[in-house]
């Protein structure tokens, strides 16, 4: 057990189970890891609204970040909710102490319900400082928008626009995320410097599940962790969220 490779998780809790550091763990399990934690934030929700967010001291988010990577061969890191400048501040101080180690950022800047889950002063901290440690960013379209203080994009042309922004300030590679667009198909879009976007596809299905953003990034920092390339990392990801999305039709909550 002690050599099964770990994914460290930087989340917030969900009191509903839905979405946070729940769904990350269940995930990481699903792939044969094992995770340890560092919780940077306790959320009370149901699976329709956020009432309440109590944010982790910074220095209580470093320590436990620096205790999992002590106590464990942590292979990737997944980071989700940060909540405030400062903590991702330490964070990114962290993560300069461990270089060479994957790290997926989903930056997670509002809830399902609209509720903001990090101060809007911290965003450009979050683009200058961790964003470029990172081996991939995961935002979805409004995500994208506010990451770079855009309208959300419409079409293509105005999507890579944006993505080209953040790839100018250091993001090494970018996922965009095409649940919040239309058409039959889901798309997201890998986009790394001096490369052409890479495409990959899935039907559109009519499924409403939370947390999905927690399972692709923790289902891609688990396969990085097993030293898979970002591609294919990137591929059975999106297919294990696709096949969640699939048996949640099948068998509703």
């Amino acid at each position: 057990m002690a050599m099964t490779p770990h994914v460290l998780v930087v989340a917030g809790s969900d009191s509903s189970g839905g979405a946070g550091i729940a769904r990350d763990i269940e995930t990481i399990a699903a792939f044969g890891l094992r995770s340890c934690l560092a919780i940077t934030a306790v959320t009370v929700q149901t699976h329709d609204a956020v009432a309440a967010v109590e944010l982790v001291a910074p220095r209580l988010v470093a320590a436990q970040m620096r205790a999992a990577l002590a106590a464990n061969p942590v292979a990737a890191v997944k980071i989700g909710m940060l909540g405030a400048g400062e903590t991702v501040g330490i964070v990114a101080d962290v993560l300069e102490e461990h270089p060479g180690l994957p790290v997926v950022l989903d930056p997670v800047l509002a809830s399902t319900s609209g509720r903001a889950l990090l101060a809007p002063d911290a965003v450009a901290l979050l683009r200058q400082r961790l964003m470029p440690l990172c081996r991939l960013v995961t935002p979805n379209l409004p995500e994208l928008a506010l990451l770079t203080g855009s309208r959300q994009a419409s079409d293509e042309t105005e999507l890579l626009r944006q993505a080209q922004l953040l790839l100018d300030a250091g993001a090494a590679a970018l996922l965009i995320k095409g649940g919040h667009a239309g058409g039959e198909k889901s798309t997201d879009l890998l986009l790394r410097p001096s490369e052409p976007p890479l495409r990959f596809d899935a039907p559109r299905l009519e499924a409403s599940m939370r947390g999905t953003g927690c399972m692709l990034a923790s289902a891609i920092a688990s396969q990085l962790a097993t030293a898979k390339a970002l591609e294919e990392a990137v591929r059975r990801a999106k297919l294990h969220v696709f096949d969640a999305l699939s048996r949640q039709i099948s068998s509703p909550r």
